[in-house]
């Protein structure tokens, strides 16, 4: 009877035993979840830059972009320039500054802050400004403008697209607003942009087109001008009517 009563009793203490571990392993477990669900909040709302999603599919731009090209110009050439700028400013001030910021004190940092920030900045604002479908501008203040400014749609398109076709090399045809509200076309060389206090004018970014060979090489190949006169197809008028109401109400030029 004793030995039953004594295996009896090392039984239930083996049993209590394990069902305060695994009570002990839960809780820790549960704790652990929840501070890195903290620490992931806490990472979203400290870390200023983001790769941000494509807004469409790969193959949504076609017939104008290919899906090949969209893919390899935003998971290569695009997700290059934000992994490297993320490495240009590991460790430094420009952590926790605004792109903005970085980019109207350019020239007093390294060239490799300068060249893929601008990288990173420019795709982003570059995918975002496009759409399947699109093309149509809307009514309103920013037609208006575009026609006082220029004369007509007609000619700040054939200003656009003449900056983008003779680019000469790799780079960037803009339209912008200066800091006194008015519209102005421009082109920049490699990633450089408006915002940088490098360029020779400066000015809130509206539009933007790529115009590096990696942006249209394997569709049009040599044919720049095709994959200009295709861009307009493709442009996101209600985004950049937003970005132009933006800048209306904005100080950061001043």
């Amino acid at each position: 009877m004793k030995s039953k009563l004594i295996i009896k009793i090392i039984v239930f203490g083996f049993l209590a035993f394990q069902f305060s571990f695994i009570a002990k392993t839960q809780d820790t477990t549960k704790y652990l979840a929840q501070n890195h669900t903290k620490n992931q909040k806490n990472m979203s709302t400290t870390n200023k830059f983001e790769f941000r999603p494509l807004p469409f599919e790969y193959d949504a731009l076609e017939p104008f972009i290919d899906k090949q090209t969209v893919e390899i110009h935003y998971g290569k050439h695009h997700r290059a320039y934000y992994d490297k700028f993320m490495s240009a400013i590991k460790g430094t001030e420009m952590e926790m500054m605004k792109i903005t910021d970085i980019f109207k004190n350019i020239s007093k940092y390294p060239v490799a802050v300068r060249n893929n920030g601008g990288g990173y900045y420019n795709h982003t604002f570059y995918w975002e400004g496009m759409k399947p479908k699109g093309g149509v501008l809307p009514k309103g203040k920013l037609s208006e403008m575009i026609t006082k400014t220029f004369g007509s749609f007609e000619e700040f398109k054939e200003q656009f697209s003449e900056a983008g076709k003779t680019r000469f090399g790799s780079g960037w045809a803009w339209l912008c607003m200066d800091d006194k509200g008015k519209l102005f076309v421009y082109s920049t060389p490699n990633q450089d942009n408006p915002l940088m206090d490098i360029s020779e004018r400066k000015g809130v970014p509206l539009l933007t087109m790529d115009v590096w060979e990696h942006a249209y090489y394997l569709k049009y190949q040599n044919k720049r001008p095709d994959y200009v006169d295709a861009f307009w197809s493709l442009v996101n008028w209600e985004e950049v009517v937003k970005r132009y109401e933006n800048a209306l109400k904005s100080e950061s030029l001043k």
